[in-house]
């Protein structure tokens, strides 16, 4: 049975790229064709190459590396912590702090310091400190808690990265490509593929889109910590499974993959259905500059706050 089908890509709109007067001419590779200024994305190419990156992820966690989700983009960030938790990756869904790979020992202490903040309020021996004391204490560990929370438990450097939307995660996906970390991404068709070692095209926008593959990256996870907790077990029930087919029992799995083979033709058809509708374009699936300002704005009120936070600690 697939880890991914067709089907489950079209439902979700994974075949959305940008506009085309975004595109990144190096993503014309996995572009099929065009709609009403949109680009659509060739999902059979995007099959293929998820299934490479899933069976990657399960390998690695089998012997024992670790996973990094990051994906710092308000729609996304949600996603990114839900998953991450569920398969116990580690994840960054803020902000990524520059030298996080490349310079983990520094970050290491800020996350040691993070801890014993967090033993010092749980003890009991913030009450006993000065006020203004104590209340510069919780403002350092609440900026800590969100940008390095997620990096907790990391004692050594990831064996893979799972990013969303490269170019927002430039800086973390180039640490990576100087760390030899590989990294899996969700590549949308304003996106430069070159620094991904696993390519997935798709549509990094759509809250629906990247929940999908996320939670498969995810499953890959899981799948491949119980083949390393378990060998013996999986090993049985392929034995079982096998005996079963072997027996001539029904296998509903091969009617339902027929079913759910769709042709270039089909591909076509379902985008030029879809595509009619952006004329009323919606916000999960068609990608606006309110996106980008949105996230700009962001990034603004964070930086007031941390300056905000930064002259109250002088005080």
């Amino acid at each position: 049975m697939d880890v991914l089908t067709m089907k489950e890509l079209l439902e979700t709109g994974v075949h959305f790229g940008h506009r085309t007067r975004k595109w990144n001419p190096k993503m014309s590779r996995y572009i099929f064709t065009e709609r009403k200024g949109i680009h659509i994305i060739d999902l059979e190419q995007t099959v293929d190459l998820f299934r490479k990156a899933y069976y990657s992820v399960r390998d690695s966690v089998a012997e024992g590396g670790e996973v990094v989700f990051v994906g710092t983009k308000k729609q996304v960030q949600a996603t990114i912590v839900e998953e991450a938790q569920r398969c116990g990756a580690h994840y960054v869904n803020r902000r990524w702090l520059g030298g996080t790979l490349t310079n983990f020992g520094t970050v290491k202490l800020s996350i040691d310091t993070m801890k014993k903040m967090e033993a010092m309020i749980e003890d009991g021996t913030v009450d006993h400190m000065p006020n203004k004391e104590a209340s510069r204490l919780r403002r350092r560990l609440a900026k800590l808690q969100r940008n390095l929370d997620g990096l907790r438990n990391m004692e050594k450097k990831p064996s893979l990265m799972y990013v969303i939307d490269p170019d927002s995660e430039a800086i973390a996906v180039h640490e990576a490509n100087l760390a030899g970390v590989p990294v899996i991404a969700i590549v949308d068709t304003n996106c430069n593929p070159d620094p991904i070692d696993y390519l997935i095209p798709g549509n990094d926008d759509a809250i629906k889109a990247t929940k999908l593959i996320t939670s498969r990256i995810a499953d890959a996870i899981l799948e491949g910590r119980e083949g390393r907790d378990g060998p013996a077990n999986a090993a049985e029930s392929v034995e079982v499974n096998a005996d079963e087919n072997t027996a001539g029992a029904v296998a509903p799995e091969a009617d339902v993959a027929t079913d759910e083979t769709v042709t270039p033709a089909a591909v076509e058809d379902a985008a030029e259905s879809v595509v009619e509708e952006a004329e009323e374009p919606s916000v999960d699936v068609v990608k606006e500059d309110e996106v980008a300002e949105e996230a700009s704005e962001n990034a603004v009120e964070e930086d007031e706050e941390e300056t905000t936070e930064e002259a109250d600690d002088d005080d």
